[in-house]
């Protein structure tokens, strides 16, 4: 009989509990029965998946490859009996989710209390981090993006356009004063980013053309809330799309300066995900209820842009 499942849910079983007693304890039988099962498991498929020691294991790279894809195959198994046995219930499961902290938290998290009336019986699991995630990796679901489709094998949606726009705190400017022109920069603190792809550079226009500016000042973060926090406790200025400061900008808390020399050029927003295959239903009822909602939430921005300017 093909116990292909069964020899999984062993092998995640041991890598969870690191050791094969541990594993067996878990699973109510005996250490001799687990190793024999993943020798098995291992001599079916021609390679090695754990490197034993007397004190502990390792996985081999073909391990690490056959633990990532047995925890989805499971996880999937798990829905798909929830989704039968919930019958006309509705969705379930759970719904990996990676966001860029700003748009996380101004744009996703305020519609998940909605999301969760409608769909009651789906966890939603919220990664939020500026770092490109890597779906496939990562076990990711959904990816909201700000910026290019680097990987061409994920499928978008999108879900709208952000413009840069350079704002500080009205206490900023009082103190340090408001730039008039690029070459004004260099006197004012400027605040950045850390990860890799960011530069210290922000493009401007200047006598007639566009340029890469240098710029420098006393923050580099890694996520786009710390650098809008800090710009509305006064640090200094911040370059950051427009959703991302539109509230700040509405409630007086930032104002946006060298909108005639700043360049607010635009980066797609939108939601990605591994295809072609079939979407579990969990990750189609989520794209169905928060693309058009986020769709709405870009627009408005966008509008309320385009009023400001």
């Amino acid at each position: 009989m093909d116990n292909r499942v069964g020899e999984m849910h062993v092998f995640v079983s041991v890598v969870a509990a690191g050791s094969f007693s541990a594993a067996a304890r878990r699973l109510t039988t005996t250490p001799s029965t687990v190793s024999k099962l993943i020798a098995r498991l291992e001599s079916r498929l021609g390679v090695r998946l754990v490197e034993r020691s007397t004190r502990s294991l390792a996985l081999t790279a073909e391990g690490h490859l056959y633990h990532e894809r047995s925890q989805r195959l499971l996880a999937d198994l798990d829905e798909l009996e929830l989704e039968v046995a919930a019958g006309s219930a509705g969705a379930s499961g759970t719904v990996r989710v990676n966001a860029s902290v700003g748009f996380g938290a101004i744009a996703v998290e305020p519609l998940l209390p909605a999301f969760w009336r409608a769909h009651p019986n789906i966890v939603v699991d919220l990664s939020l981090s500026d770092e490109m995630a890597d779906l496939y990796v990562e076990g990711t679901d959904i990816a909201f993006r700000v910026g290019g489709l680097v990987d061409s094998s994920l499928i978008a949606r999108k879900i709208g356009t952000a413009r840069r726009v350079i704002v500080a705190s009205p206490s900023y400017l009082e103190a340090m004063g408001v730039p008039q022109d690029v070459d004004d920069l260099d006197r004012h603190n400027c605040l950045g980013f850390n990860f890799r792809r960011a530069q210290p550079m922000w493009p401007m226009r200047t006598g007639g053309r566009i340029i890469d500016r240098m710029v420098a000042g006393t923050l580099l973060a890694n996520n786009g809330e710390t650098v809008r926090r800090l710009a509305v406790a006064g640090a200094g200025l911040a370059r950051l799309g427009d959703y991302h400061a539109r509230a700040d900008i509405a409630a007086g808390r930032l104002v946006e300066v060298l909108a005639a020399a700043g360049v607010g050029d635009e980066e797609q927003v939108a939601a990605l995900y591994l295809g072609p295959q079939r979407l579990p239903a969990r990750v189609t009822v989520f794209l169905d209820f928060f693309v058009p909602r986020l769709r709405a939430f870009m627009a408005s921005a966008s509008n309320a842009s385009a009023a400001g300017g």
